[in-house]
Parts: C-alpha cells; sequence; structure tokens
C-alpha cells in the first residue's frame, strides 16, 4: 500500500484486515443503510454488495424505509434491497450511519457489527470501526478498505463508489474533498465506470414533479442576521400536490447557500410526521454543534436533526433561537 494512502488515512489501518476476516468467515450478512437514505449510503452499501455477490458470500442490504433515492437505480443490485431482515444473520455492517438510531431496527447485541462511516458525531458503537471524519463520504472510506486489502474493483462496484463519493461531496466541492479524492476518482474510471454514461443516469433524470415544488420552497426563503442565515421550507401538502420525494428537494438547500451573503442555510420539512431538518454552513461555521444539541449530528458544513412536532414553524423557532442567539 502506497505511502500516500497511509498518510491520508486516520482510519486504524488494522481495521481494514480485522474486517475483511470478520467478513470471509461470516456465513450470511447484513448490510444496513440509514432512515431516509441518501446516495451515499445506498451507493456505500451496494458497493459491498457487488463485492460479496461476485465472491458469493450471502447477504442482503437493508433498508428500513421505502423511500430509496430513485437516481440510483441504474446501479447493479439496486433492486435487490429489501425493507424485511432475514431470519438468520451471523454478520452486520452499517454504511454511513453516524448512529445506531440511524438503523431503522433495534439489532441483537451479540452479532458483531462492522460500522463504516464519516460522520463527526459517530460514537464508534461497531465491534470494528472504520470510522474517517476526514473523508468526503462513506463511499470513499469503503474504497480505502478494498484498496487496502487489494481487493479486486470491478466496473459495478466502481459506479456505485463513483457515485457514492461525487453526491455526498457536492459534485467534489466540499472541504473534506482532496487530492487523493480526485486520485480515487480517477482510479475508479480505470476500473470502468463512466463520468458521461453516470452524469447521463444520475444528474440527468430529474422528475417533473421536482420542478413543481422547487418554486414553492423557494419562496419560502428568509433572511435574518442581515442575510447570514436563510431559512426554507417545505409543507407536507406541497409535496402531496407535486408528487416530489423529501430527497428530491434537498438540492433546493444547496441553491440557497450559494447566494453569496448567506453563511447558514437551513431546511425545514415533515418526514414521518416530524420536522427533519437540514443544515448547512461556508467556512468554518460549525452547525453540527446544533444538530447534536437536538439529537442530531453531521459534519462542521452539513448536519441534520430531527424536531419532535409536526409543526414546522415551532421547529423553525426552536432552531432560529438557537442559531441566533450563538
Amino acid at each position: 500500500m502506497s505511502k500516500d494512502f497511509l498518510t491520508n488515512n486516520k482510519v486504524n489501518t488494522a481495521s481494514f484486515v480485522s474486517a475483511l476476516k470478520l467478513i470471509e468467515k461470516s456465513k450470511y450478512i447484513l448490510i444496513i443503510t440509514h432512515v431516509n437514505p441518501d446516495p451515499d449510503t445506498i451507493c456505500s452499501g451496494l458497493a459491498l454488495s457487488n463485492y460479496l455477490s461476485e465472491n458469493k458470500i450471502k447477504h442482503k442490504v437493508f433498508n428500513a424505509g421505502k423511500n430509496l433515492p430513485a437516481k440510483c437505480d441504474f446501479i447493479k443490485r439496486y433492486e435487490k434491497i429489501t425493507d424485511q431482515i432475514p431470519k438468520f444473520y451471523d454478520l452486520v455492517i452499517s454504511v454511513d450511519c453516524g448512529t445506531s438510531n440511524r438503523f431503522g431496527i433495534t439489532l441483537p447485541e451479540d452479532i458483531p457489527l462492522i460500522n463504516f462511516d464519516h460522520h463527526k458525531s459517530n460514537d464508534n458503537f461497531g465491534t470494528i470501526n472504520i470510522v474517517d471524519i476526514n473523508k468526503s463520504s462513506t463511499s470513499e472510506i469503503v474504497y480505502d478498505f478494498f484498496r487496502f486489502n487489494g481487493l479486486y474493483i470491478t466496473k459495478n462496484t466502481a459506479e456505485a463508489l463513483y457515485v457514492g463519493i461525487y453526491d455526498d461531496s457536492l459534485a467534489f466541492t466540499t472541504p473534506r474533498c482532496d487530492e487523493f479524492t480526485y486520485e480515487k476518482i480517477n482510479f475508479l474510471v480505470k476500473c470502468g465506470a463512466s463520468p458521461v454514461y453516470i452524469a447521463d443516469k444520475f444528474i440527468k433524470r430529474d422528475s417533473l414533479a421536482k420542478y413543481r415544488i422547487l418554486p414553492k420552497i423557494f419562496n419560502s426563503l428568509e433572511l435574518l442576521d442581515e442575510g447570514k442565515v436563510a431559512t426554507i421550507y417545505a409543507t407536507k401538502e406541497w409535496f402531496e400536490e407535486s408528487g416530489a420525494t423529501t430527497l428530491e428537494t434537498e438540492v433546493a438547500l444547496d441553491m440557497v447557500l450559494n447566494i453569496a451573503i448567506v453563511k447558514v442555510a437551513i431546511y425545514f420539512r415533515i418526514v414521518n410526521d416530524k420536522v427533519r431538518v437540514s443544515l448547512r454552513s461556508k467556512e468554518k461555521i460549525d452547525v453540527s454543534k446544533v444538530a447534536s444539541t437536538f439529537g442530531g449530528g453531521g459534519h462542521l458544513n452539513a448536519a441534520g436533526c430531527v424536531i419532535q412536532t409536526e409543526d414546522i414553524f415551532e421547529a423553525k423557532e426552536i432552531i432560529l433561537k438557537e442559531i441566533l442567539e450563538k
């Protein structure tokens, strides 16, 4: 393994070896992606799934909900993701889950768990923890796991890893993206991931529903603290009227953060009868501290939490009080 890899990796690399040994001796593996899934959790899970399938290791990829990111449906084995727990499994691998609460289920305590993640809020809940908060995505950490162990990356696995890294790094624009991230993407292209094909399948297939709801969301924009703080929201009725999914609207938050004077952007919407809050920031404004106050977490510039109410405006008042009084 290259010196560059070792100097750029904050994970105890012995955990890469231990994780592979545990995988190879397991009879049936349960891969868990987090609730309200984004492309990173799905893609890192599918990258592992493709490897396991190619090596004839029995497994399932589980997600507790039904709203999978549809734009990932071109990735091999996407259709195999299930919301049913197998009767038997002797190893759990969680991907992109900042806490075990993100599983959406309660697991037996006697089954070993490999925890792949990059969230600052991760509390190392696994038997083996492969967590690096400096990485752009969990998909990048899964890539490191493959490369450190000398595992062959097929075209199917490469596509999954490429999409996960691309999406969670906001198209390679987050501070956690560095020269090593680009080297990894270059290697994935060499493995068969086609940037043109992925752009056609992942970026250029928006639903009409998305463009029906976005104007309503942008119309809710409010600027506070001389424009440094921006808020947007989407009501339950807007989703029902348009047919859009919550995941399709996340782009609105990133677009609002792109406004020059905005330093912190916040998005409120109803998910499972509670208000889901997403926070984004520029520079070194740590929004994960705000999210953690309400039981959430995330990263320096991207975090989220849930407020236990169905009233968006009540949740907005609670969050703004925390932010504006800091």
